[in-house]
């Protein structure tokens, strides 16, 4: 099985050095220099996977994520680049799931996901750790804390529709 590729940074010479270095059962089925010309590509080839550079001068990751999750039906994002704001917007709104980056500029991931269990109306809320720290002890330690979900970057975008799909479904089903 081919693994099609979405190739996403601002550099020129490292996506050549990534297509140089990648072998196997790999097709780049697209390349990008920004989120604004990777979001109509991620649409229209549907990769399997999205190697993107979080650094992106116009969002990154949490870019793509907010201008495709939203094509869901019934999903609305509501997005912060800090724990403690995403803590009180959860805390406001109520989601029906928790998208968690471990590196943010407050607080540690794992502080936010301890704060979301312990908090009254939020501890059952599916959560879904997104990180690229992902050793086997380190996603064992956060399943255990409570992550329902530990999402490897670069994130996997047919597995993160999927995972709202799943996510959203079970919630109307209850």
């Amino acid at each position: 099985t081919v693994i099609r590729v979405v190739l996403v940074d601002d550099h020129d010479l490292f996506r050549a050095g990534v297509r140089a270095q990648l072998g196997g059962p790999i097709e780049i089925v697209g390349e990008a220099a920004s989120v604004s010309e990777a979001v109509p590509l991620i649409k229209e080839l549907d990769p399997d996977v999205v190697l993107l550079d979080v650094h992106l001068p116009d969002g990154g990751g949490h870019a793509v994520i907010a201008q495709v999750a939203p094509e869901r039906p019934g999903v609305r994002l509501i997005t912060a680049m800090q724990g403690r704001l995403g803590l009180e917007l959860a805390r406001q709104h109520r989601p029906d799931l928790i998208l968690l980056d471990l590196h943010l500029p407050d607080l540690p991931g794992d502080e936010v996901l301890r704060e979301v269990r312990g908090d009254a109306v939020l501890g059952r809320t599916p959560l879904v750790i997104l990180s690229a720290d992902a050793t086997p002890g380190r996603i064992e330690r956060l399943r255990a804390a409570g992550a329902s979900t530990y999402l490897t970057k670069p994130i996997d975008v047919q597995r993160l529709l999927a995972l709202l799909d799943e996510t959203l479904g079970a919630q109307s089903r209850t």
